[in-house]
């Protein structure tokens, strides 16, 4: 989201969360998301969006311009399958690898409330998920400017998010 912001322009106040120190956890966040995840986006009237997509449509509705989620209903459709597949074959694998294996995260293989342990297999298929990946982008930007076509979009801005977290779990493209 904070990419997405950024590459529009948006400036809104945003509010850090520790998560290291379970900020996300503790009752004033809590009541903004009780699902106790990032990112959350409170709009005026107190309620609370969260997901990134959500609210990544929200801003896109608010500040059009550039266009991240597509022009016309065939490119934000286009949009919307390449920034899924990207999350779905990309995020999750660099989440289950590093959230599977990282000290720090002992007893939280999984965002929110509920502590699940963490299952060493689940790190080792993720990076092997992540690998596949990267060659799926490749061959998809062997064809493409861009991962979803000719324009820049969310879809480049959730792949660069997979690449950086990559470092990780020490996968470099």
């Amino acid at each position: 989201v904070r990419i997405f912001m950024a590459e529009k322009g948006i400036d809104i106040e945003t509010v850090q969360i520790d998560l290291g120190a379970g900020e996300q956890f503790g009752d004033v966040f809590r009541a903004i998301n009780p699902d106790c995840v990032v990112p959350a986006l409170q709009l005026d009237d107190g309620s609370c969006l969260s997901e990134v997509i959500a609210i990544c449509h929200y801003l896109e509705a608010r500040y059009p311009e550039p266009a991240l989620l597509g022009s016309s209903d065939e490119e934000r459709a286009r949009i919307l399958m390449w920034n899924c597949k990207v999350e779905q074959q990309g995020l999750w694998s660099v989440a289950d690898a590093f959230r599977n294996s990282a000290k720090g995260l002992k007893g939280r293989a999984l965002p929110g409330m509920v502590a699940y342990p963490q299952i060493p297999e689940l790190a080792e298929r993720g990076r092997g998920k992540v690998e596949q990946f990267f060659r799926r982008i490749d061959d998809q930007l062997a064809d493409n400017e861009f991962i979803a076509g000719d324009r820049f979009s969310i879809a480049d801005i959730a792949a660069v998010v997979v690449v950086d977290f990559s470092s990780w779990i020490k996968l470099s493209v």
